[in-house]
């Protein structure tokens, strides 16, 4: 029976380690918990509290939502709405708290992409459903080629100034977007503070593709969402597929993505991550932080024993040049 009153440790911020996001005021911790999967209406409302009680008191102060997390569609932000009613509203300062807006939310035209009705529609409701006054940041979940980025970017500043969100961010943006989005943003004084995108050792787009320095030259942070792949770089598929795994329940994984080719270099990675006396899953987490490019990095989690597994990763985030190059022939 887990107890009404919440009491988070004294010594929450004291292994946590944070960095600046962009050139702004803003520090975030290097793990963020991210609340896409686990956290809907289908899951245990215990297990969740149990889930959030346990990050915060280990300096895990941000919290990424979006107005359709789940599932069911919203269902994500009413679990931590009820999070912050039954623990963390005396500890609301202390918390970094995201949402977005721009995929399938409700039906009708309104209810998806960038338009200023389904942003500033889809915000009001998510404050209703988290029980709070103003998100810390709100994003522009993708970016929506038939709505004009003006009226996208203008919403942005505009909830700004209403005061429902300090700070305002892009999410999966192209290059040439984004490069519109900084420059359009800070003319305006609401600069935008993080581009959260796809990156794990299996997906190098944003290096390729020069996001990841694009943000740092226009003073936004990186926020990586998918660090693992979808479980991809854990060693749950080195044997096969277990029964309770994302492929095997049919979800955003696929059977398709666990090709022969990526099971030889799950088991390569594995070794050179066993070599440095990490899982798989720490030693990609600590891949992305291992320079300065990255502001945070968001996990998610099932238990509270895979975040305290995902919180090992920062006992050791420095690379050889030999320990990268491995790693380099092995996912090229």
């Amino acid at each position: 029976m887990i107890n009404p009153v919440y009491s988070p440790s004294t010594n929450r911020y004291d292994e946590m380690r944070y960095r600046r996001c962009g050139k702004s005021g803003i520090l975030l911790p290097e793990l963020s918990l991210g609340l896409w999967h686990n956290f809907g209406d289908v899951d245990n409302f215990s297990n969740c509290l149990q889930m959030a009680h346990y990050a915060f008191d280990h300096g895990i102060v941000h919290f990424d939502l979006a107005n359709n997390y789940g599932p069911s569609f919203g269902s994500a932000e009413e679990t931590f709405g009820s999070i912050m009613k039954k623990s963390f509203m005396p500890f609301r300062d202390e918390l970094f708290i995201s949402t977005k807006a721009g995929h399938d939310m409700w039906p009708g035209p309104y209810g998806t992409w960038n338009s200023r009705k389904h942003l500033i529609s889809s915000l009001d409701q998510s404050l209703l459903r988290m029980n709070i006054d103003y998100v810390d940041v709100f994003y522009s979940h993708r970016y929506d080629a038939n709505t004009p980025l003006e009226e996208t970017l203008q919403t942005l500043i505009d909830i700004v100034k209403q005061g429902k969100a300090l700070y305002v961010g892009i999410s999966k943006y192209p290059k040439e977007a984004a490069h519109y989005a900084y420059n359009y943003l800070a003319e305006r004084n609401v600069p935008c503070l993080a581009y959260q995108g796809k990156y794990n050792l299996f997906n190098r787009e944003p290096e390729k593709d020069g996001i990841l320095q694009q943000a740092s030259e226009n003073g936004a942070g990186y926020i990586a969402f998918s660090p693992l792949a979808q479980g991809l770089l854990t060693n749950r598929y080195i044997d096969g597929i277990p029964e309770d795994s994302r492929i095997a329940r049919g979800g955003f994984l696929k059977k398709e993505a666990l090709t022969e080719d990526i099971i030889k270099k799950i088991k390569a990675l594995n070794k050179i991550a066993s070599d440095r006396g990490q899982t798989l899953a720490e030693m990609s987490l600590a891949w992305l932080l291992k320079d300065q490019f990255v502001s945070s990095v968001i996990i998610g989690a099932s238990s509270v024993n895979q975040i305290a597994d995902n919180l090992k990763a920062l006992e050791n985030t420095s690379f050889s040049k030999e320990e990268l190059n491995l790693i380099e022939t092995v996912c090229r």
